[in-house]
């Protein structure tokens, strides 16, 4: 009986040995299998972590990992703007074509937004519509941004007048994103005016473009005192505004509807820090009259393919200035808001006359600096 007992003792024992060993057997070899396979797929990702030599290297290894850590480094960088340039060359093969309509270039611009929103980076901008107040900036603004090539930041920002101490990390984070085959732009007119605005934007970048949209300044006060006026109707007149003393034609120079308009004074601070050749001069004027022809100097001006021409625009009798045509993916043209083509308040003519001769000697000077002759008098 005893012997019976210890014989299957002994067949229980070598029964449970051998299912011991064979499972132990495969567990080794799935784990085996995916542990080689986690190194495969993880050798690069997890590279750069092996790369810190120890501190007792010897000058030769030490230089020798270290090259090899720079190698991963600029593997990885490149890695990392792959996508970018994958999303700029797609973007250029599909704008490589001539665009002829409205309606294509509204096309290859949705395009170009879907392709920057998906690739591209917030960046500082390229290019600054700087002023002036009430000389047609949002109209530029509105028009430039439908060239496929430009992402602009709808609202005004600010920055370099009010918002300068928020840093240029707010300002990047305001942009819309861009690729590297685009422009990013922004508008704000008071810049211009802003005596700060011409170092602190040539501290952001000596190589900005900066684009000026000026007008008859006469014309310019005029309209300047009408978007006021619809504001705050119980504002003085605009004679008293003007005039320190009307009956001797004494100007006042501090009311800011009169100091804008003289735009030497102002440029005479930019010039100190940015070359004429940076500046563009839009003629306020010349954009009602010949929108195609001031938009083709202005994509000329940033390096752009002209692509806005006058098929993309037609003019608004009632506002009495030009709007872009409807797109074919909008069942409206697109015309500038209500706030546009208001029709200014009546100014008695010996007053535009005096203002015409007080803006006169400023106006020479300007037209001598810019090289460009806008015809004001």
């Amino acid at each position: 009986m005893a012997h019976r007992l210890l014989s299957s003792a002994n067949r229980f024992s070598a029964r449970f040995a051998f299912f011991f060993t064979v499972s132990l057997s495969c567990t080794y070899l799935c784990y085996s299998i995916l542990f080689c396979r986690g190194t495969v797929m993880t050798n690069q990702a997890y590279e750069g972590k092996r790369c810190p030599p120890s501190k007792n290297a010897g000058g030769k290894k030490l230089l020798g990992r270290l090259d090899h850590c720079a190698s991963l480094g600029v593997r990885a960088a490149a890695q990392e703007s792959a996508a970018a340039q994958r999303g700029a060359s797609e973007l250029r093969e599909q704008t490589r074509a001539p665009l002829p309509s409205a309606g294509h270039s509204a096309d290859a611009r949705m395009r170009n937004m879907s392709f920057a929103q998906k690739y591209g980076n917030k960046k500082l901008p390229n290019a600054l519509i700087v002023g002036v107040k009430k000389g047609g900036t949002r109209a530029v603004l509105e028009f430039i941004r439908i060239h496929p090539d430009v992402r602009a930041l709808g609202t005004e920002p600010h920055f370099f007048d009010r918002n300068y101490d928020r840093g240029l990390d707010w300002y990047r984070a305001l942009m819309p994103r861009t690729l590297d085959s685009q422009i990013t732009l922004e508008k704000t007119p008071s810049y211009f005016v802003t005596r700060e605005a011409p170092r602190r934007i040539a501290g952001m970048s000596h190589e900005t473009k900066l684009i000026v949209v000026v007008r008859n300044p006469v014309t310019r006060a005029i309209s300047d005192y009408t978007q006021t006026l619809s504001k705050k109707p119980d504002i003085p007149t605009f004679e008293e505004l003007a005039f320190k003393n009307r009956s001797l034609g004494v100007v006042d120079t501090s009311w800011n509807a009169i100091r804008i308009g003289m735009y030497i004074l102002h440029l005479e601070n930019w010039l100190q820090y940015f070359r004429p050749s940076q500046m563009h001069f839009v003629s306020g004027e010349r954009l009602i009259t010949d929108p195609a022809g001031e938009m083709g100097r202005v994509q000329d001006f940033l390096g752009l393919k002209r692509i806005i021409t006058d098929k993309h625009f037609y003019f608004n009798r009632t506002k009495g200035f030009p709007c872009l045509k409807k797109p074919e993916s909008s069942s409206q043209p697109r015309c500038l808001g209500k706030s546009k083509g208001r029709t200014h308040v009546q100014i008695e003519q010996e007053v535009i006359e005096q203002l015409q001769e007080f803006y006169r000697p400023f106006n020479v000077k300007f037209y001598e600096t810019v090289g460009q002759d806008f015809k004001w008098d």
